[in-house]
């Protein structure tokens, strides 16, 4: 009896001690629930498309998107794809994936700063599997021609520098709420055509996304948070160009207090990664 009930104290002691280990996130689903992995997990799986809303610098979001691609390619054929990388690049980018000894080539691919830190293990996940991993993005150029002189600035490329975007004309809403809070971030300054520039982007990403994807397989789609929340940007054009698809949101978010979903970011997507504020950053 003496044993049994010395090892029920043991057994609460360690329970009691591993409860008051500090978390370094909490997931959250959109109505501001705790949600387990598995949950999360369960319901990634089903999906067309997943997109994984990141904040570039968070090395929680990097984790959990390495996490989660091993794990849905366990159950999924996979198709990778990433606003890191311009559209132009995608041959460099395809040279590094086929070829086992190759590096990847610097003056033809565009790298973020934080690529080797964060970047470089989805990227090598890919080519270890021999998956598909997509250049998504506007190249920043075109993107900045918008954001001085709205779409009509694109009209003016040449055939093969239109071949790196969504098709114009571009559709546009600038009632979203994505694009409408952009401009009031930004006070009234920058004007009508800085959401316009992100709607480059977002349509961009969508439809490279959508060229890449095939019925039957999981495309997971790696970008900064904004892109995706509240269901708009991407997902707008996504579900535009074909409104049966099947697509789950992530986002992340930073809070001090990490125990209960802020108001502010409810209802940003399916799951919410909220992050300890004191979280270190990768730059």
């Amino acid at each position: 009896m003496k044993k049994v009930l010395f090892g029920l104290i043991i057994s609460f002691m360690g329970l009691s001690a591993l409860a008051q280990q500090k978390a370094a996130y909490v997931l959250y689903n959109a109505n501001g629930k705790k949600a387990s992995h598995k949950q999360m997990m369960k319901l990634l799986e089903k999906q067309d498309i997943v997109l994984f809303g990141e904040f570039h610098n968070n090395p929680i979001s990097h984790w959990l998107q390495l996490v989660v691609t091993k794990e849905l390619h366990a159950k999924r054929q996979l198709v990778m794809a990433a606003e890191m990388f311009e559209r132009d690049n995608q041959e460099g980018l395809n040279i590094y994936l086929a070829d086992a000894k190759a590096k990847m080539p610097d003056s033809t691919v565009r790298l973020w700063n934080n690529y080797k830190t964060d970047y470089a293990p989805l990227v090598n996940f890919a080519k270890a599997n021999k998956l598909p991993f997509v250049a998504s993005n506007i190249p920043r150029k075109y993107a900045s021609m918008v954001s001085k002189g709205g779409f009509e600035a694109l009209e003016a490329l040449t055939p093969a520098e239109k071949a790196w975007m969504a098709p114009l004309p571009m559709p546009y809403d600038s009632t979203l709420p994505g694009y409408v809070k952009m401009i009031e971030m930004m006070g009234g300054h920058g004007g009508s055509n800085m959401p316009k520039a992100q709607a480059s982007k977002d349509a961009t990403m969508a439809y490279f996304s959508l060229q890449a994807w095939q019925p039957g397989k999981l495309l997971i789609h790696y970008n900064g948070a904004y892109h995706s929340d509240y269901f708009d940007g991407i997902n707008w054009y996504l579900k535009r160009a074909n409104p049966a698809l099947k697509i789950a949101t992530i986002s992340t978010v930073s809070q001090k207090d990490i125990s209960k979903l802020e108001k502010e970011h409810l209802g940003k997507a399916d799951f919410i990664i909220c992050v300890d504020e004191d979280m270190t950053t990768t730059y």
